[in-house]
């Protein structure tokens, strides 16, 4: 028998067995909180496990929880009731939270930080605190507005008109309200019924099973992820000619944040993996609702199937690579790792560009990656041309953007904007993400097609700190509502690559000052 742990959890006393679980282990699969997310499975690089441990931020996830004997634990749950309403109607107001995943960890760190003495609320200590925390959704900088007015009055909202603009935006249906950002979007890993039966991929395409995740984690024998100093060479060459414009991108992984996960009774139908967020496209096609269902029969009892980190970087679908070349009149090449419809994607928007699919030993790719194919194409060509150009998504929407003093100015047209706070927070985090993409994102990928880039730090992705201020106008429209976030994205792409200098290979590295 292992020997008992003791500590308080939210004010009220509890005790385990020490048995080498960490803290969240503790928190989400014996107590039950599930505003405690697993984001990196445990790496203690995403901050979405973060709780307070003697009123201090932690994360949870590495935090063996004999660590804590004696220790007072506060979650989200935890915090005053007036409290936690309040940073719930924050980052709502400013559109902060778009899946919600992350943001419990992110509210518990700066709830933490304003728990310090002092009244002043400086940008630049939450966007240091936020060092500990990975957002792919919102580009942090309403993250930061959120901080600067906790407390303030809530606006007014149409509240089926935002829902409507963010699923246009995020292209599965989606729930906007305070209670998103407190955790509660109802992800498929939050709901799994008692007693369930945990499967883990074993690395070798079975699956390894226990009572436990610890359990099914021993059993799959799972080793964490790892960051390779190694630079590879490019995936593709480019095509040859006599080319005005060259662009060649490498391996990128989308690196949402809650981890591809399902589970189903016998019988049933298994929970949805996209939960309240499309994953950029990623989880589309994901393969563990047919798991779940299967095991389930299998086993005659409720089966909860989880990847983890690392099988998301291994098994999750990637952009293709390409390598574009282009003349002076337009008219061009773009070779591109082989992907079901991407060539149908490129020609929507560059029909006179030659597609060539290459076939290349490497992870899994998806034309259903945010714009993969299309968004590379209208880059390249609008880098014929010096001055800014509107791009036009394939959904008709469109956006324009440049630099301004040291950040981006972004004009975009989606038709009737239905809710400005939500279209401004995905237009910010499109931005984010194409700035990301252009100046630091990839993965690195050896000849026989091994991801060496596991850990969720290594992706690339940029942090608070380093992101550049976004201004975006929305041009008034009474025209039906159209997705323009994925235009965002080309544009805010094409906009990144010019202020760098056009260099022909992603990451380009920082824009310069």
């Amino acid at each position: 028998m292992a020997a008992a742990l003791e500590f308080t959890v939210d004010g009220r006393r509890i005790e385990v067995p020490d048995d080498g679980a960490s803290l969240m282990e503790v928190l989400r699969d014996r107590l039950g909180i599930s505003s405690v997310k697993d984001g990196c499975s445990p790496q203690g690089q995403c901050g979405c496990c973060t709780v307070w441990v003697d009123g201090k931020p932690r994360v949870s996830c590495v935090t063996p929880a004999r660590r804590v004997a004696g220790r007072a634990i506060t979650t989200l749950a935890g915090l005053a009731p007036d409290t936690r309403v309040a940073w719930g109607e924050a980052f709502c107001a400013a559109g902060a939270s778009q899946c919600g995943f992350c943001t419990p960890g992110i509210i518990m760190r700066l709830a933490g930080l304003d728990a310090r003495p002092g009244e002043n609320r400086p940008r630049s200590a939450a966007a240091s605190a936020l060092a500990a925390h990975l957002c792919r959704c919102t580009g942090w900088q309403t993250i930061l507005e959120a901080w600067e007015h906790f407390g303030a009055a809530a606006p007014e909202r149409d509240w089926e008109a935002a829902i409507q603009r963010a699923e246009l935006e995020g292209g599965v249906a989606q729930t906007v309200g305070p209670d998103v950002a407190l955790g509660e979007g109802g992800f498929a890993d939050d709901t799994v019924p008692e007693g369930a039966l945990v499967a883990l991929s074993d690395g070798w395409g079975g699956w390894a099973l226990g009572e436990t995740v610890a359990e099914a984690r021993a059993a799959a024998g799972k080793i964490q992820g790892r960051r390779t100093p190694t630079e590879l060479p490019m995936p593709l060459e480019f095509p040859e000619g006599d080319w005005a414009v060259r662009l060649r991108t490498s391996w990128v992984e989308p690196a949402y944040l809650e981890t591809d996960a399902s589970w189903c009774v016998p019988g049933g139908e298994p929970a949805n993996p996209l939960a309240n967020g499309g994953a950029f496209g990623a989880k589309l096609a994901s393969p563990l609702p047919e798991t779940a269902r299967r095991m389930a029969d299998e086993h005659g009892r409720p089966v909860r199937v989880l990847w983890s980190r690392e099988d998301t970087v291994r098994r999750g679908p990637k952009r293709p690579p390409v390598a574009i070349g282009i003349d002076a009149e337009g008219r061009g090449v773009v070779r591109v790792v082989r992907t079901p419809r991407v060539a149908d994607a490129i020609a929507s928007v560059a029909p006179g560009l030659t597609v060539e699919e290459v076939d290349i030993a490497g992870p899994p790719t998806s034309a259903a990656i945010r714009g993969a194919g299309w968004v590379e194409a209208a880059v390249a060509l609008s880098a014929l041309d010096d001055d800014p150009q509107t791009i036009t998504s394939p959904s008709g929407g469109s956006a324009r953007a440049e630099w301004h003093q040291g950040g981006l100015r972004v004009l975009v047209n989606g038709g009737n904007p239905l809710d400005e706070i939500v279209l401004r927070s995905y237009c910010i985090g499109a931005a984010h993400m194409a700035y990301s993409w252009v100046t630091s994102e990839a993965l690195t990928v050896d000849p026989d097609g091994e991801v060496h880039d596991l850990t969720i730090r290594s992706f690339g992705v940029v942090p608070a700190s380093r992101m550049p201020p976004v201004e975006v106008e929305i041009e008034p429209s009474d025209d039906p509502p159209v997705n323009c976030s994925d235009a965002v994205f080309a544009a805010v792409a094409a906009a990144t690559w010019r202020a760098a200098g056009h260099p022909p290979d992603w990451p380009a590295g920082p824009v310069p000052d």
